[in-house]
């Protein structure tokens, strides 16, 4: 480790966060801790006395990624501490920048903030003010992400989530329950709870008891839900398998105390090729729980992940995914070629498939999901639904419904120059429709 002279002057340090939500909230707490125990967050490369950067390693894409601003920083900064999901390949990242100063993992912040004093010291003599006490939140301030737990017990052979993020554990509900409440009284109308496996909540703790203001509180992703539902905001949950448990957040949904969005990713639609995933591959009853979950809550909104080009993948076994698509009627849907990441068991399998036949998949997969998502869209024209505003623009203003997360899903476009600001909630009526998007008059705030 080098050493550096103490600084005259509050430190300031440059933050880059690549990769999930997940990683954003492990930033939101770096950065907070960082600024309680003094130092400076925010600045240009040339005014940071240090750059970390956050770095996603999920697939080869994302590696890219990463190393690319990590190259970026050095060479506009030239301080560069790593941490986050490549850290976990630090013979990687030292061997294609070796002037990097410290390279830590994910879920290591007490090794990180090491990092940074040592590297980077604060001279105590310097003054503090209340800023330093205020949590960081890096989303918009009408909404944030809600981690309930960390790591993954699940094996997919296409993933590396259990080695860069270790086991499942889950938060206190405690903690999540108070930290909800924190962040709905700063100002936020929207809750996007999010871990590697949602619906898991408590498995690991084998659903204990806590007790939160007096009650005895079951350490589970229903009650969960139930007592997020008590705040005065939107609750959005994602990442969420398709465990049995999962009819009751659907009860949930149906009565109106969280919204009816359910996002599950399903990953494939034949058999074959699901269990050569590990995951699992009854498509037949998965078609069955939809059916009954809409039949429950009509107005629930289905999203889902799935991977095309996966080894082994026939036409015939990409057909019947493209057959799902058009009974399943999923709302939204997120789609991505297979990538071989380095260590994923998937690698080892035969039938590896060509990257252009994976693209001419990708695109007849969007092809097909985009005229199910515009015929899905149009038949919201005409009806009213109640909007969340997220930018004001000149002469336009950006909304989301309760079917559109921040990011990854569509959003509600409200033409014209009106009093509205980012986190209004207004009624509007919807006047137009495309593949992804809506348009709406606004009827009367809230």
């Amino acid at each position: 480790m080098r050493n550096h002279a103490k600084p005259t002057k509050i430190p300031r340090i440059g933050f880059i966060s690549l990769g999930c939500p997940k990683a954003l909230v492990d930033a939101e707490r770096i950065l907070t801790q960082l600024q309680a125990e003094g130092y400076q967050i925010g600045a240009t490369f040339k005014q940071a006395d240090l750059i970390i950067i956050n770095t996603c390693g999920f697939i080869n894409s994302a590696i890219e990624e990463s190393l690319s601003a990590i190259k970026e920083a050095i060479q506009k900064n030239g301080r560069v501490i790593v941490t986050g999901c490549l850290g976990t390949q630090a013979e990687l990242i030292n061997t294609a920048h070796p002037e990097v100063l410290n390279i830590t993992g994910p879920n290591s912040q007490h090794e990180l903030l090491a990092a940074v004093r040592s590297v980077l010291p604060l001279n105590k003599n310097l003054p503090t003010t209340n800023e330093f006490n205020k949590s960081v939140q890096l989303t918009p301030p009408h909404y944030a992400y809600l981690k309930i737990s960390e790591g993954c017990n699940h094996q997919c052979s296409f993933c590396i989530i259990p080695q860069l993020r270790g086991k499942l554990i889950s938060r206190s509900m405690n903690e999540i329950l108070n930290k909800a409440a924190q962040l709905v009284q700063n100002g936020v109308r929207e809750l996007l709870v999010i871990a590697q496996d949602t619906g898991a909540y408590g498995q690991d703790h084998k659903y204990h008891t806590e007790f939160y203001q007096g009650r005895p509180l079951r350490c589970n992703i229903t009650t969960l839900a139930t007592e997020l539902s008590k705040l005065p905001a939107w609750i959005r949950l994602h990442y969420i398998y398709p465990y049995p448990q999962i009819d009751e957040l659907i009860s949930l949904m149906a009565a109106g105390h969280i919204l009816p969005y359910l996002d599950m990713p399903l990953q494939h639609a034949n058999s074959k090729i699901l269990r050569a995933m590990h995951r699992p591959a009854a498509t037949e009853k998965i078609l069955d729980r939809i059916q009954s979950w809409r039949n429950l809550c009509p107005h629930l909104t289905l999203r889902s992940t799935f991977i095309v080009g996966f080894p082994g993948e026939t036409e015939t076994d990409f057909m019947e995914l493209l057959d799902f698509l058009k009974i399943a009627q999923l709302d939204r849907v997120g789609c991505f070629t297979y990538s071989p990441v380095k260590h994923a068991a998937a690698n080892l399998l035969p039938n590896q498939i060509p990257e252009a036949i994976k693209q001419e998949r990708y695109a007849r997969f969007m092809a097909t999901q985009a005229q199910i998502s515009r015929a899905k869209l149009l038949q919201k024209v005409g009806q009213r639904m109640v909007v969340l505003i997220d930018k004001v623009e000149a002469n336009q203003i950006i909304a989301r419904s309760n079917a559109d997360a921040p990011e990854i899903d569509g959003t509600v476009i409200i033409d014209g120059d009106w009093e509205l600001e980012p986190g209004d909630f207004v009624e509007v009526k919807i006047t137009a429709a495309s593949e992804h998007d809506l348009w709406g008059e606004p009827q009367e705030s809230m």
